[in-house]
């Protein structure tokens, strides 16, 4: 194996009295792909600032090879300058290549810097960087605000970079393409897996496996010496002070380790009670800003309990369609009809919620106060922020004190102490780790009510939709069942450039056979029936509003059994009525779709 050209030994850092790191060793040979994997708060970005000289450790040492060119991507980019190209080449990048990288992630060289979206912001710095043809990449969370085409821009370019490489990122099908080696920073130390990450996760079952084997032989060699220590008399000798001593240090290392173990994340998603079974319908939605069209024509249906995917470019319009199908805004064209009992919770990917200089408590109760509603129960904010792995001293903190990874488990704090039955995620992955990201899963797995979920991180939209909403900027949308690999394979060429018309001495179709005359629309029965239940869905969930009104009463049961029990199930008729009614009026609808053409 070839010396590395970028290397840390023993390095110690500490912050404050926090120890970072304790020992670290790391090294990138020539051409190296690796990812650097922890979950948030355990140094990662820090590491990646002592690697690129920014940072010194307090002890240890940083070997360079002599001459060796380091571009380093931060997690949040500051572009300066008077144009983007300005900022390409500031690091001594020709002016030609900075251009080439520039155009390659969809930038015009000469665009203002100010006032850039944050995709855009990434892509001028990740160009900036391939500019200077380093030696060594270093790149913090290099996907987040990346759409998913320029992920695969990215991957490109890292497959045709002669540089060694260490990336942070939660992408998982991301580090997948591109990593062949692992480092994992864990207890203030960096443990390498020699594998892609791939092989990640079993590695490191194996190793918590073998360190919980460990704990529990150090708990029972704790146990058996404290109880020698308690028989007395013999445990206070001189000659046996030996052995006291070593108790006290066995009582030392298990108190580090418990200090070491993990919090983990105590967080649940609990529907505000069952919507319509329609929770929107769309037919013929068209949406266009000056020149630009996001929407020609699209129609769909969404039921409860689905889990609806939106994918595209950045700027092809993902949150424009959110914000048409929840009613926000009005589209040029066609229709939106929402379901009834809808209490909706909206997780924006700018955070325009969070302001900087507000403290953390003050974001979770913005009305004063100590108290959070949780899902309709009281809780102390500082016991339900230490759900989201928040310490008591972050709680009067302000919001800028904060990682990325830290504002986002905020936002979600916020959501999720909501009920609601509509669930609206809008990138909720940017700075996630990874721990924190499967358990966002199992929540949102899990949740009775319907989600909406705009996000660029193909592993997650694989794992959770049940459809995937595309859209390519041209004002094209498409559906398809299944998640972003079911979509890629239904829909080639969705994403390129619009195909070329046909020729003009192509063969005319033949004409169609005629064919019997249809029904164009509904009977007359059928079309009362429809009036009915539309009656029906407009009366019912006001009068299961009135009965569980009703019951709420909590001296009800003590004062008429008979009666409570009456109501209870005249609820659970009336529930039952309005979900058979929406099955009708659903079934119904899709014949007079079908009739009507």
């Amino acid at each position: 194996m070839k010396p590395p050209v970028l290397a840390l030994k023993e390095v110690r850092l500490a912050d404050g009295p926090k120890m970072l790191f304790d020992g670290v060793d790391l090294g990138l040979e020539p051409r190296s792909r690796a990812c650097l994997v922890g979950r948030n708060g355990a140094g990662k970005t820090t590491l990646l600032k002592v690697l690129a000289g920014q940072i010194e450790g307090d002890e240890g040492e940083r070997v360079v090879t002599p001459g060796t060119r380091i571009a380093y991507v931060p997690q949040e980019p500051d572009i300066s300058g008077p144009t983007v190209l300005d900022h390409a080449t500031a690091g001594g990048a020709q002016p030609h290549e900075a251009e080439a990288a520039l155009e390659l992630f969809g930038i015009d060289p000469a665009k203002p810097s100010q006032g850039l979206s944050g995709g855009e912001i990434r892509r001028v710095a990740l160009a900036r960087a391939f500019a200077e043809d380093p030696d060594v990449l270093l790149l913090d969370e290099p996907t987040n605000h990346l759409d998913i085409l320029a992920i695969e821009t990215l991957e490109g370019q890292l497959a045709a970079s002669r540089a060694a490489m260490l990336i942070v990122s939660h992408d998982r099908a991301f580090l997948e393409r591109v990593t062949g080696r692992c480092f994992w920073l864990e207890h203030r130390r960096v443990r390498r897996l020699d594998q892609g990450f791939s092989a990640f996760d079993d590695w490191v079952e194996r190793i918590q496996a073998a360190e919980a084997e460990e704990a529990r032989r150090l708990d029972k060699q704790l146990e058996r010496e404290e109880y020698w220590l308690r028989r007395g008399v013999t445990a206070r000798r001189a000659r046996n002070e030996g052995r006291r001593r070593a108790l006290l240090d066995l009582r030392k290392v298990r108190a580090e380790r418990m200090r070491e173990q993990r919090g983990e994340m105590n967080i649940g998603l609990a529907s505000s009670g069952l919507s319509g079974q329609r929770v929107a319908e769309a037919k013929g939605l068209a949406k266009a800003f000056g020149d630009r069209v996001l929407v020609k024509s699209f129609s769909t249906r969404i039921l409860r309990g689905d889990r609806v995917a939106i994918v595209g470019p950045n700027g092809a319009g993902k949150t424009t369609l959110v914000k048409l199908l929840l009613g926000e805004i009005e589209p040029d064209a066609g229709s939106v009809k929402l379901g009834v009992n809808l209490e909706i919770a909206y997780i924006d990917q700018g955070r325009a919620e969070l302001k900087p200089d507000m403290m953390l408590r003050d974001v979770l109760t913005p009305l004063g106060g100590d108290q959070v509603m949780v899902r309709g129960q009281p809780r102390h904010v500082i016991s339900y922020a230490k759900d989201f792995l928040f310490t008591d001293a972050q709680i009067r903190q302000p919001v800028k004190s904060l990682s990325g990874g830290e504002r986002n488990r905020l936002l979600l704090a916020k959501a999720l102490a909501t009920p609601a039955n509509l669930l609206v995620l809008d990138e909720p992955t940017n700075d996630l780790d990874m721990d924190t990201l499967d358990l966002l899963e199992d929540v949102l797995a899990d949740y009775e009510g319907t989600l909406i979920l705009v996000s660029h991180d193909r592993d997650f939209v694989d794992r959770l939709a049940s459809s995937t909403i595309a859209l390519n900027g041209r004002g094209d949308v498409v559906e398809t069942p299944g998640g972003w690999q079911d979509f890629l394979g239904q829909n080639p060429g969705f994403f390129g450039p619009v195909a070329a018309p046909a020729a003009a001495s192509a063969p005319k179709p033949a004409a169609p056979r005629p064919q019997a005359a249809k029904p164009t629309k509904l009977s007359y029965k059928d079309q009362r029936r429809l009036q009915e239940l539309d009656a029906a869905l407009a009366a019912l969930p006001d009068k299961i509003a009135k009965l569980e009104s009703d019951l709420a009463d909590p001296n009800l049961y003590g004062r008429d059994p008979a009666g409570f029990d009456r109501l209870s199930k005249a609820l659970e008729a009336t529930r039952n009525e309005l979900s058979a009614s929406e099955e009708e009026w659903l079934a119904l609808e899709e014949r007079r779709e079908a009739l009507e053409g």
